[in-house]
């Protein structure tokens, strides 16, 4: 499987012609290579993570893609009514479910607090065929963990400290973590939080790749 990291919450997976989607959101460059796309993975609600214009671009050269989401946003993609879209199915944790070639279990729940005063909102974190995860803005992990090969870590929100992100990290003890979640960061704050990141994945013998928009990552390279 390929791994292509987009700007922001996005990432590419790939199977040969297939394509899964995960997080296309307004941080994002417009996605223009959609065909062949078997599904997208919003992971919740927030617009840095899915768009209606998004979708709408990757629905109109695979028409019928489904969607895996949480109940939240897939009310919301129910109001925006965009053409040619598939089945959308609401994630639960635990639950496994087949979007064409890749197979996908759920796990987390619940995003992470910005602020007592902002209401906590659902947030479904993902394994794509047992070898990459992506928690969605959230630390939440399945019960007992998991042993994966790629994780996506969030480099900055306004709902983490990268405290957070390095325990994550040493909890999971990934053999690669990429970053994600970044385009809220001047270059400078990028390069500091790839530094932490990096020191904190190097303590185990793991590898932090500082992936870039567009470079490209072959998952079966870290077996």
């Amino acid at each position: 499987m390929r791994l292509t990291k987009l700007e922001h919450s996005c990432v590419l997976l790939e199977k040969g012609p297939n394509r899964l989607y995960v997080d296309p959101g307004k941080f994002t460059t417009p996605i223009t290579e959609t065909s062949h796309v078997d599904a997208v993975i919003i992971t919740h609600e927030h617009d840095d993570h899915w768009t209606p214009e998004q979708l709408s671009r990757i629905a109109s050269r695979s028409p019928g893609v489904k969607v895996l989401t949480t109940e939240a946003t897939a009310a919301q993609l129910k109001v925006a009514d965009i053409r040619d879209l598939g089945e959308v199915i609401v994630g639960k944790p635990g639950e496994r479910v087949q979007l064409g070639e890749f197979t996908v279990t759920c796990f987390g729940g619940t995003h992470a607090e910005i602020h007592s005063s902002i209401p906590l909102i659902d947030n479904i974190g993902v394994v794509v065929d047992g070898d990459f995860a992506y928690g969605g803005d959230s630390y939440e992990l399945p019960p007992g963990g998991f042993t994966i090969g790629a994780l996506a870590v969030p480099t900055y929100g306004p709902w983490m400290r990268i405290a957070e992100s390095i325990d994550y990290i040493l909890e999971v003890r990934p053999r690669a973590v990429v970053g994600v979640h970044e385009m809220l960061l001047a270059r400078a704050g990028k390069d500091l939080a790839a530094s932490r990141l990096r020191e904190a994945v190097e303590s185990y013998g793991g590898k932090f790749l500082d992936l870039k928009p567009f470079d490209v990552l072959e998952l079966d390279d870290l077996n």
